[in-house]
């Protein structure tokens, strides 16, 4: 008897039948794209190690370069230390790269040495700084330099105003430019107990191919409002009344009358003996005499050295220390100007030429040019 709801029958799994999927679309030409790009960015890396491992060498050698600069230097400090007897070491400065091929060669293109401190007659050079051209090794090889040729050198030579302010001025006299070949001096100078006001003029020259001359000019000192010095023999020069003082001696009744009574200061003064007789009686007639115009000007040309030589008693009633004008009397011009000199010559060298080429007074202080041929370092 059959069943009134009939059973299903479904097909079994596998008997379903089998489908390939689709092959993907052809891309034959972005496959090759993909496959050079990989080969280039695959040799990149050795480039970078090879250009990387370049630069470390040029590091190297340049730093092994820069390396023998600086011991070559020292050595050449030390060498010129010793054998030019300087207090201290002067800086040197090797010109030119590479240097080891240079010294291999034995010939460097420049050599900038620069000497503090250099002792020079009675000053001392703030600084000698010079440059050495196209020069010659002599040795055995780059580690047996024994000297150095040096055909060219130029340089300069400084002698500073500050230095000379405190080895001549003692801080008392100060050294200043007054032009391309002037020095202006000015400060106090100490004389028989008393602080005097210096001026002065220095002319700054070349003296033959190796030294500096000053030549001293305007020189005066001022003890106070009182007199001025000026040494030499000329009658402008020697001890004088200032204006001001001489003005105050017309005034003054008793040092007129004091002066007047100096036959030598009469006639220095040009006045007749019946004039200068009435003055010495009436105090009109003498205030008369002394209120001329003329009567400063020509007791300004008196020279006090030779009136307290002649009368001493008057250098009291004139206010000046008798002790002073002994001492000013001894301070003769060529005294005066050797205290303020700054001339000095430069050393003769063992062989070749050392000349001036140029001197001139600048803001710090005396600058000198140089030039040398043919000199020689070592043996």
């Amino acid at each position: 008897m059959r069943s009134p709801h009939p059973i299903p029958t479904h097909p079994h799994p596998y008997d379903v039948p089998y489908e390939e999927p689709p092959a993907p679309p052809t891309t034959h030409r972005r496959t090759g794209r993909r496959r050079r790009r990989g080969r280039f960015f695959s040799g990149l890396p050795f480039a970078l190690k090879t250009v990387a491992s370049l630069l470390v060498l040029a590091a190297f050698l340049t730093l092994a370069d820069r390396w023998a600069v600086l011991y070559a230097e020292h050595r050449a400090a030390d060498t010129l230390k010793e054998r030019l007897r300087l207090t201290a070491a002067p800086e040197v400065e090797i010109d030119g790269f590479p240097f080891l091929p240079q010294l291999v060669g034995r010939r460097l293109d420049s050599v900038k040495v620069t000497v503090p401190d250099v002792a020079a007659d009675r000053v001392t050079l703030a600084a000698v700084s010079a440059t050495a051209h196209d020069i010659r090794l002599d040795g055995d090889g780059p580690t047996s330099v024994r000297g150095a040729r040096v055909p060219r050198l130029d340089g300069d030579v400084l002698l500073s105003f500050a230095d000379m302010n405190r080895e001549l001025g003692a801080s008392q006299v100060t050294f200043t430019g007054a032009g391309r070949d002037r020095v202006a001096v000015h400060g106090t100078l100490p004389v028989a107990g008393h602080d005097l006001r210096l001026r002065a003029d220095v002319r700054v020259a070349r003296d033959g191919e190796r030294g500096v001359d000053t030549r001293i000019g305007g020189m005066r000192l001022d003890i106070g409002e009182l007199a001025t010095y000026r040494p030499g023999a000329h009658a402008s020069q020697g001890l004088h009344l200032t204006r001001a003082s001489a003005a105050a001696l017309a005034r003054e009744t008793r040092k007129a009358r004091a002066v007047l009574a100096v036959p030598s200061v009469v006639r220095a003064l040009g006045v007749p003996d019946a004039t200068v007789r009435e003055a010495q009686r009436s105090d009109t007639a003498l205030s008369r005499l002394t209120g001329r115009p003329e009567f400063v000007r020509q007791a300004m040309r008196l020279n006090l050295l030779d009136l307290a030589l002649a009368h001493p008693e008057l250098l009291d009633r004139l206010g000046l220390d008798p002790a002073l004008l002994d001492a000013l009397s001894r301070l003769t011009r060529p005294v005066l100007a050797d205290r303020l000199s700054l001339g000095f010559r430069l050393p003769e060298p063992p062989s070749g030429e050392l000349r001036l080429r140029d001197v001139r007074v600048a803001k710090d202080g005396i600058r000198v040019r140089i030039k040398g041929s043919g000199l020689a370092v070592g043996p």
